[in-house]
């Protein structure tokens, strides 16, 4: 390890970014931003397949996608992709304006939004389960708008919490990180592992949500999805109801 200091660091960082000391600046975000990453890629799977060609958390791909509607590419729809936008802006102001009341407390913030979380996903799960096939238009649009004001709702908890390389949503950047900030840049590679272990969250939960739609009923994304929630929303709580737990606000 000393002829390689920067493995030494990868590792560091690895441990800080899934089993955090009790004393780290970040406490127990870090991992549950990740579990949240991994349920971007979950539903972003489902929406993609199931639901059209639209994202629920990807909007950079819904700016694109309603571009090539107005350009009149076959399989996209403008109405699905301004809608997907407009329902997560929704989501991130309502959840901006709960936010601001809970900066100092910011465990309990995250555990506030993956609760709301938990009862949108929920009713998406509700509703794609007693659905026929194939699937109703007005249904598809219900779905949109509820898991886009989800996904705006974790987005903008994301931004609060302000925990370095974990958005839950966007990976542009922490790509670009990976590859500018490692050895071969010439740089420490400070927090390459936390870039990378981000990527495959997002990787391994579309992958998962991919298969399953493909291969075994469209609702279990969202149900691997709301288990996540439930779990990160009572592990968030929890924590920060913990009399020793230490209070770190947001930089």
């Amino acid at each position: 390890m000393g002829t390689y200091p920067w493995a030494s660091a990868f590792l560091a960082d690895a441990r800080q970014t899934v089993a955090p000391p009790r004393d780290a600046k970040d406490g127990l975000l870090p991992p549950l931003l990740v579990a949240l990453t991994a349920v971007t890629g979950l539903v972003d799977a489902f929406s993609y397949l199931v639901l059209g060609h639209v994202f629920v958390a990807n909007m950079t791909g819904n700016v694109v996608f309603f571009a090539f509607a107005l350009a009149g590419v076959h399989g996209f729809s403008a109405t699905a992709s301004v809608a997907a936008i407009g329902c997560f802006a929704l989501g991130a102001l309502i959840v901006g304006r709960i936010g601001r009341s809970l900066a100092a407390r910011r465990e309990l913030l995250l555990g506030v939004t993956a609760g709301i979380q938990v009862v949108l996903v929920a009713e998406a799960v509700t509703m794609t389960a007693l659905t026929s096939s194939p699937m109703p238009v007005g249904l598809r649009y219900a779905l949109i708008v509820t898991l886009s004001l989800t996904m705006g709702a974790q987005n903008t908890t994301a931004r609060k919490l302000a925990v370095p390389d974990l958005t839950t949503t966007v990976l542009t950047l922490t790509i670009t990180g990976v590859a500018a900030d490692g050895p071969l840049a010439g740089a420490t590679g400070a927090r390459v592992a936390r870039r990378l272990i981000s990527v495959a969250a997002m990787f391994l939960g579309a992958l998962v949500g991919a298969l399953l739609v493909l291969r075994v009923h469209i609702v279990y994304p969202l149900v691997i999805a709301l288990v996540i929630l439930v779990a990160v929303a009572i592990t968030a709580v929890a924590h920060a109801r913990n009399p020793r737990t230490p209070q770190h606000p947001a930089p």
